[in-house]
């Protein structure tokens, strides 16, 4: 069992940043593959980034460039830095860890995240 707590979003102006902040509590975080997904009302929950226990990630296009997901084993903590954000990137951002072996999934309960133009 793991738990996922997010914190870290708020309002900001178009081309701030934010980052926010996945604390995982439960055993093991390494070996869980982490995600940051969003959802925008209205829209289908999407995949931001998201990073494997040996530190590959990949990103949606939208977002490549001005994210950045990392993750740090020892805290069970991972991170999303968000830069030069932009009105379309408000949405509610949700944390996600799968099991390597097992593929069973945990969501955190979200933080809104919006940019003012």
């Amino acid at each position: 069992q793991v738990q996922l707590v997010e914190s870290g979003g708020g309002l900001v102006q178009a081309g701030g940043s934010l980052r926010l902040s996945c604390a995982a509590s439960g055993s093991r975080f390494s070996l869980y593959v982490m995600g940051w997904y969003r959802q925008a009302p209205g829209k289908q929950r999407e995949l931001v980034a998201g990073i494997s226990s040996d530190d590959n990630s990949n990103y949606a296009d939208s977002v490549k460039g001005r994210f950045t997901i990392s993750r740090e084993n020892a805290k069970n903590t991972v991170y999303l830095q968000m830069n030069s954000l932009k009105p379309e990137d408000t949405a509610v951002y949700y944390c996600n860890a799968r099991h390597r072996f097992t593929s069973y999934v945990y969501w955190g309960q979200g933080t809104q995240v919006t940019v003012s133009s």
